[in-house]
This record gives C-alpha cells, sequence and structure tokens, in this order.
C-alpha cells in the first residue's frame, strides 16, 4: 500500500497533523458503494490541494459520525481522488491505495493504523501478529483490537484484513457481514 500517514511520516502513508492545525478546514463528500452511501472527510492544505483524508465511514457504522460536522465544508473536488480510488477497489480493479492521510489518534493507535498498511490486499492477519507487526507484544491484543475498532479510515486503511486467533470474523465497526463482503471481494468471489 502506497499511502503516507502525515501525522507519523511515515511512508505507508502520507499523512499530515490535522490536531496541530487549527486553522485546517476539513472539507466532505459522500459517494454511493455496495455498503451504502459512505462519509469521506479530509483536511483540506493551505495551498488549496487536494485534501489529506481523514475519515471514511459507512451507514450505521459504530464510533463514527453518520453526518458532516458543522463546521466542514461540502467540496466534492476536493476529495475526487479518494473516491475515484474507493469506487475502482469495489470495482476490483485497484488492490492498494496510494493518497495522503489525515487521521486523528494517539501515537499507539497510529502505529497500529499504519501497521494495518502493511497486510497484503487479500490476506489476512490475527490481532496478535497485527500487534507483532506493529512492533507490540502479541500479548497486547485487546489494546490492538481497540486500535483497530477506532480506525478512522474504513476500507482504505485494511482494518477488515484482521480476524481472530482461531480465523474467525471478530468484530468489525461497520458490521461483520460488511467484513465478510470486504474479504470475499479481495478473494475473487462476487458479492
Amino acid at each position: 500500500m502506497s499511502t503516507t500517514d502525515q501525522t507519523t511520516g511515515t511512508d505507508s502513508a502520507t499523512t499530515i497533523d490535522s490536531a496541530t492545525d487549527s486553522a485546517a478546514t476539513t472539507a466532505y463528500t459522500t459517494m454511493e458503494s455496495p455498503f451504502g452511501r459512505l462519509l469521506l472527510s479530509g483536511v483540506l492544505p493551505g495551498d488549496g490541494g487536494p485534501a489529506a483524508l481523514a475519515t471514511v465511514t459507512a451507514p450505521g457504522q459504530k464510533y463514527a459520525l453518520a453526518e458532516p460536522a458543522d463546521d466542514w465544508v461540502l467540496d466534492p473536488e476536493a476529495l475526487a481522488e479518494p473516491v475515484a480510488q474507493l469506487t475502482a477497489y469495489f470495482a476490483g480493479e485497484r488492490t492498494e491505495f496510494d493518497l495522503p492521510l489525515a487521521p486523528v489518534g494517539t501515537d499507539f493507535r497510529r502505529r497500529i493504523w499504519a501497521a494495518l498498511d502493511e497486510i497484503p490486499y487479500g490476506r489476512t492477519v490475527t490481532y496478535g501478529e497485527l500487534a507483532e507487526l506493529a512492533g507490540q507484544e502479541p500479548r497486547m491484543v485487546r489494546a490492538v483490537g481497540g486500535a483497530v475498532g477506532a480506525n478512522p479510515l474504513l476500507i482504505v486503511r485494511p482494518c477488515h484484513r484482521v480476524l481472530g486467533a482461531n480465523g474467525s470474523l471478530t468484530g468489525f465497526a461497520a458490521g461483520v457481514d460488511r467484513k465478510r463482503r470486504l474479504l470475499e471481494l479481495e478473494s475473487g468471489t462476487l458479492f
């Protein structure tokens, strides 16, 4: 996956630290998907370029806004590239994302989210394996699970590729049925 997490500066994702830029404007748009209308938000740079993607949420998703915040600005053009890449992903034409990212979270969560980027398309890992990918002790599965559940970039940061220790489809903020459908899409099974 070729994205840059601008909060960590890692090459796994281009990221800016929107939490420290109080003048940052948040743009949003929506797009239709196999999961219903997705809400995307991003931080607009001062130069007027494309937004760094901050959130992707599905209808009914736990721990996520269902509607744009009052101070967000509707700007489909600023988020046109994430929409295009997600559309290509759902069509089976894209296996990774190449986007600037601006998720907001603790250092621990950002390390776990960056480790999600290392899980190849069509593959899965357990929470213990994800902990190891993030440089954490495998026994930290509960903390890792909490970070995965708080992933603000549904689909783009592939939290759907994380399974329980026994291979079960445990937890997914957007619902286990959607997790199953994403894994089926990536395995070549149409849903």
